[in-house]
């Protein structure tokens, strides 16, 4: 009895540690640290631990433990500046992961480690697409966005969407994870380890490296593809502090300065040839189209570019975060009301629902504001109008400085769209139609930059992933839930086929008979 309680220990301790190398192996895949081949191993520890290391009835502490450590770690830093109940979120992920994992031992154990691979995917994309119900949590920390440098790679986003690359990801740990059970069967009998059949093994490892090969072979084809589509030079300004932050903060004379220097930012990106130039969230607390303080009117006539404006009316019954953008002519086009406020730091937008698109001598141009850039859904749908190049106007805050622009990468694969996001004071950059950043200025201090670059439009027909939305998404969540209500029959039928083998199966006296 002793032995076993030592036993049991060791069990406990190795499971949590290896829960624990796991969620520290997905931090280290994500910025800013930017190992990324760990995001295609980085759970395989967690998954081991909970279905061979941790005694059973302790499985699910493996998954609790993994995904508590990992959102901490990448999460963490981010909302710590926030505060409020953001800082929980982790935990909270824990938890959730704690009890909807409870049962799933028993269940693969029961069902033979059939559906180990397909309800691991579902389960795991399913609670990606929960997420973008939530206004709290969007895209953040979605399983994929490791990759957002190898363009090479994350081309077939644009049909199966951002959500279809990480069931990709969480398919190929899952795979290896089965390789490595069956390895540990064979050098060690756990009394409550379940039959590893070979025939699932070698059906998932055929299917997953070529459903692997297939995706890449595709994606290098997405990648050479040509737009046959003109190209413009536009540009990011990013003053060197938020602007609203500022004048929140009371210092008036700062502010003056800011303005006054993004007009001479603007001036210089024109110069440079900058013909689509975007400014910052909220650089100002007025309605251009009432009051033109700052002139912004004659600046875009004098630079003959189009100027996409953020600015932010605080009124009784909440914020008009909004961007408009205004012609060489000095005509306003239209106004974007911001679709995703930032609901856990008190923003409202009461001007949110519409989706304005303007054909324009350089191409067919559209706005979105900072937090939409964490859907999938605002993008899409200017480029379902036939947006070819949007702006995105920002205004972060340093300990997302070297993560928020890595969310307008998969943005622009997803429809196939130019993208440029300018900042208030931290991260701006400007992102081709395949997903390329071609300029970049990412300040976890803070810092101005004028960002210049010439950049395809997108074809303004956007991608199967811009018509058919989330749609990889739609069937994982339909995979979650039949798993989730299906489970016990699942357990019962293969307990009865199994029964049935036993009674089919030949006794000693058949086969003596038979070799008679």
């Amino acid at each position: 009895m002793n032995n076993q309680y030592i036993l049991l220990w060791k069990r406990m301790l190795l499971g949590i540690s290896m829960s624990i190398i796991g969620g520290l192996a997905l931090v280290f895949a994500f910025p800013p640290y930017e190992i990324w081949p760990l995001v295609f191993i980085g759970y395989i520890p967690v998954l081991v631990a909970q279905y061979r290391v941790l005694p059973p009835k302790f499985s699910s502490l493996a998954p609790a433990i993994g995904t508590a450590v990992w959102l901490q770690g990448y999460l963490g830093p981010v909302f710590a500046p926030v505060g409020t109940f953001m800082v929980y979120l982790p935990l909270i992920a824990g938890g959730i992961s704690f009890l909807t994992d409870s049962g799933l031992a028993t269940f693969h154990k029961k069902t033979g480690y059939r559906w180990f691979v397909i309800s691991g995917i579902t389960s795991w994309a399913g609670s990606e697409m929960i997420r973008l119900f939530i206004p709290i949590a969007g895209t953040w920390a979605f399983i994929a966005y490791p990759l957002y440098r190898q363009t090479w790679l994350i081309q077939p986003v644009s049909i199966f969407g951002i959500i279809g690359m990480g069931m990709l990801i969480m398919m190929v740990n899952h795979v290896i994870t089965l390789l490595i059970l069956k390895w540990i069967d064979h050098r060690w009998v756990l009394s409550d380890a379940p039959l590893l059949k070979a025939i699932f093994l070698r059906r998932w490892v055929l299917s997953g490296g070529v459903i692997l090969m297939v995706w890449i072979m595709l994606s290098l084809v997405l990648f050479i593809i040509p737009l046959n589509t003109s190209k413009v030079t536009v540009a990011a300004i990013q003053p060197q502090a938020s602007p609203i932050n500022s004048a929140n903060e009371g210092q008036d004379e700062l502010v003056a300065k800011l303005h006054n220097d993004m007009m001479e930012q603007t001036r210089k990106a024109a110069s440079a040839g900058a013909r689509f130039i975007v400014w910052p969230e909220a650089s100002f607390l007025w309605d251009p189209q009432v009051e033109d303080r700052l002139n912004v009117v004659g600046l875009s006539q004098e630079t003959n570019s189009f100027l996409a404006l953020g600015y932010i009316l605080i009124l009784e019954q909440g914020f008009r975060n909004e961007a408009t953008i205004i012609d060489p002519q000095g005509r306003f086009l239209g106004v974007f009301g911001k679709d995703h406020p930032v609901v856990f730091g008190g923003e409202t937008s009461i001007s949110r629902g519409t989706y304005p698109v303007y054909q324009t001598s350089i191409g067919t141009l559209g706005t979105i504001i900072c937090y939409d850039l964490d859907y999938t859904d605002t993008a899409r749908k200017l480029v379902r109008q036939g947006a070819q190049l949007i702006g995105v106007p920002s205004n972060d805050w340093g300990s997302i400085a070297q993560k928020h622009y890595t969310h307008v990468v998969f943005r622009a694969i997803e429809n196939r769209v130019a993208m440029v996001k300018a900042d208030g004071g931290f991260n701006s950059a400007i992102i081709d139609p395949y997903g390329r950043i071609l300029s970049l200025a990412a300040f976890p201090e803070g810092g101005a930059a004028t960002l210049v670059a010439e950049v395809p439009l997108g074809t303004g027909k956007g991608t199967i992933a811009s018509h058919l939305g989330d749609w990889m998404g739609w069937l994982a969540l339909c995979g979650m839930i039949f798993f989730m209500v299906a489970g016990k029959w699942l357990e019962k039928r293969a307990d009865e086929q199994n029964k049935e083998m036993k009674s089919y199966s030949p006794s000693q006296h058949d086969i003596s008979e038979s070799k008679q």
